[in-house]
């Protein structure tokens, strides 16, 4: 998160920890998302709500990458009728104790992709591959500071935003350690690791974004990043993030990504070079384990389709000798069949 401009500031509560009352922009979104990765098992997952209730539906994802390679995901856009709970499709979102502990449970079906690459053609995955009653129990503590909030002005009054172009008007993330179970068919997976959490709300179209690359990661209890590189359809870029070490978060002043690619353009390994506001370099390799492609779609007001692909990677990370896990979320535009971020 960028440092706030003359006249704002940087606004966050405990009470943000709980749904707001949503404002008046059709495409009000308010989402919370968790991650977790077990370095011993090498299993993890990522777990996203987000209410749109002025249109009415949730988004829910549940997406679990297992210790073979396999992952087990489950998307709906189940009904709600208010921004009252982060409860929908199965998925519920408990604050046990702001800022500090959460609950994560998932109780439905999920589809068990022995090629995740299959996603791609959500229909066809979900028609040739088994589905499967599945089970989440994670219990969340935070370990780290808060990171972002919401920006207003210095009077505390809200900014004026564009809904056509947002993608939030508020955003925290905290890293966070985890432990709990998976149940996927007759199999069960006990886990205890480490992750990262986000919340927004405000106004939100997938398109608002040309791409992003965004790199969360844990080293253990007391290392761990969130490298962002956002970059806008006029090709201006936000390099940001945060280094949590010994219990402290030192900003990312600025930060390059450099990605190799399959003939998919999809990720298959990183290399990233931060340097921090306190003078801090650090030099990180990642290796994806597995990945599997998502996408939303939806029409302009012109009727012309817009296509937004999201490449989710379990990727297994090295900095300073040390080895750790998380993803490696890639989000591009599809313009002619190609990521425009492709190469970056």
């Amino acid at each position: 998160m960028a440092k706030p401009q003359p006249g704002t500031k940087v606004r966050l509560a405990p009470e943000d920890e709980y749904t707001h009352t949503p404002d008046a922009a059709s495409n009000y979104n308010e989402s919370m998302y968790f991650n977790m990765f077990d370095p011993v098992r090498k299993t993890g997952g990522w777990f996203r709500l987000g209410n749109r209730p002025n249109e009415g539906y949730a988004e829910m994802s549940n997406c679990l990458y297992l210790p073979d390679g396999r992952v087990a995901f489950m998307y709906a856009r189940p009904k709600i009728t208010s921004n009252e709970a982060m409860n929908a499709g199965g998925m519920k979102f408990e604050v046990i104790e702001p800022f500090k502990r959460l609950r994560v449970t998932y109780s439905g079906k999920a589809v068990v992709l022995a090629r995740p690459f299959d996603m791609a053609d959500p229909a066809k995955a979900f028609k040739e591959n088994p589905v499967v009653p599945c089970e989440v129990e994670l219990d969340y503590e935070g370990v780290s500071p808060m990171f972002g909030g919401e920006t207003v002005k210095e009077d505390g009054s809200p900014l004026d935003i564009d809904p056509e172009k947002s993608f939030a008007k508020a955003h925290y993330e905290q890293h966070m350690a985890a432990k709990g179970h998976f149940k996927v068919g007759d199999e069960k997976f006990e886990v205890s690791g480490f992750g990262l959490r986000d919340k927004s709300w405000g106004p939100r179209y997938w398109q608002a974004i040309h791409w992003y690359r965004w790199l969360p990661m844990n080293f253990g209890r007391d290392f761990g990043m969130m490298i962002s590189v956002v970059t806008n359809a006029e090709g201006k870029q936000h390099q940001g993030g945060m280094v949590l070490k010994d219990g402290k978060y030192d900003l990312i002043k600025s930060c390059r990504i450099e990605s190799d690619w399959d003939e998919n353009w999809y990720q298959t390994a990183l290399r990233a070079h931060v340097e921090t506001e306190a003078g801090a370099v650090y030099d990180v390799e990642g290796r994806v384990l597995s990945l599997i492609p998502l996408r939303n779609r939806r029409k302009d007001a012109n009727g012309e389709d817009l296509n937004t692909r999201i490449t989710e990677g379990m990727t297994e990370y090295r900095c300073n000798g040390m080895t750790g896990y998380g993803l490696s979320e890639y989000l591009d535009q599809i313009v002619d069949g190609k990521p425009v971020g492709a190469g970056h």
